[in-house]
């Protein structure tokens, strides 16, 4: 057993493959009749039996392929590894979407490499990432430094240049205080933009703008498990991913847009509090 990263496309072929068996066992289970299991940051915020099964499967199958790996997924998957590469993990991104039969859901994995001498749990760096979209039979993947993909075409984020021409997407949290806010921050952003789309889906989100079909997006409120493969698909397909006043994308505010429209959203952005304040 090696303790040593594999390859980023090694690790990208595993969880491409892994994505597609979650995908099916997904799909399989939205034919039956799906129901809240439990809810987690409010009432609204729910998690499904289907939600841990798919994390169970994945967390199996990558283990079984890389046994001293690291894992953290959003459904309480917290394992320490050795060999420096650490999975994360979103068995269900927009988990309300598919208790709703609405189409707008994704399974999200992504392989990080942690720097040599880290603790199991620190920051790690995305290397491969796939976003996989099983209703919609739409995949999109990427590794570090071997740019953005969908189908066997080459991602490139939108080419807007005027945020007033911008189509921008966006998510909102679960609980009333995170929404009131959310909604203040909309009132800025809605009438300095062409329109807002909200699917449900932080990776989905990250992907259509790595693709184009959005011109940007925004949110605070994301988790590791919501940004390391979108965010790394987004990274490669062009566009500047980050934070609030230069820090990385993290829980308190996460940006995904080209260089030509964000500092004009990071501003519009900037009059928000962070988050706790």
């Amino acid at each position: 057993m090696s303790t040593t990263p594999a390859d980023p496309a090694a690790l990208l072929a595993l969880a491409q493959e892994v994505a597609r068996q979650a995908g099916e066992l997904l799909l399989a289970g939205r034919e039956g009749a799906v129901s809240a299991l439990a809810t987690k940051s409010s009432p609204t915020d729910v998690v499904t039996e289907m939600d841990h099964a798919a994390e169970k499967l994945i967390r199996t199958a990558l283990l079984a392929a890389r046994p001293d790996d690291g894992l953290l997924g959003e459904e309480g998957s917290d394992i320490a590894g050795t060999s420096r590469v650490r999975w994360v993990v979103d068995p269900i991104d927009g988990t309300v979407n598919y208790l709703y039969g609405y189409p707008a859901w994704s399974v999200s994995i992504a392989a990080e490499v942690l720097d040599p001498g880290s603790g199991p749990h620190a920051s790690g760096e995305a290397v491969a990432g796939v976003v996989l979209v099983p209703a919609a039979g739409a995949a999109w993947t990427a590794t570090l430094g071997g740019g953005a993909w969908r189908d066997g075409r080459r991602m490139h984020g939108s080419q807007a240049r005027s945020l007033a021409q911008a189509l921008v997407g966006t998510g909102f949290g679960y609980t009333a205080e995170t929404r009131r806010r959310q909604a203040e921050v909309l009132t800025r952003v809605l009438p300095a933009v062409r329109d807002i789309r909200r699917s449900g889906s932080a990776a989905y989100d990250l992907c259509c703008a790595a693709e184009g079909l959005l011109d940007a997006y925004y949110e605070r409120g994301l988790n590791p498990w919501d940004l390391a493969a979108g965010g790394l698909i987004a990274r490669e397909a062009g566009l500047l991913v980050g934070g609030r006043d230069g820090r990385p994308a993290s829980h308190d505010l996460a940006i995904a847009a080209p260089p030509a429209l964000y500092a004009a959203l990071a501003g519009l952005l900037s009059a928000d509090p962070p988050a706790g304040q």
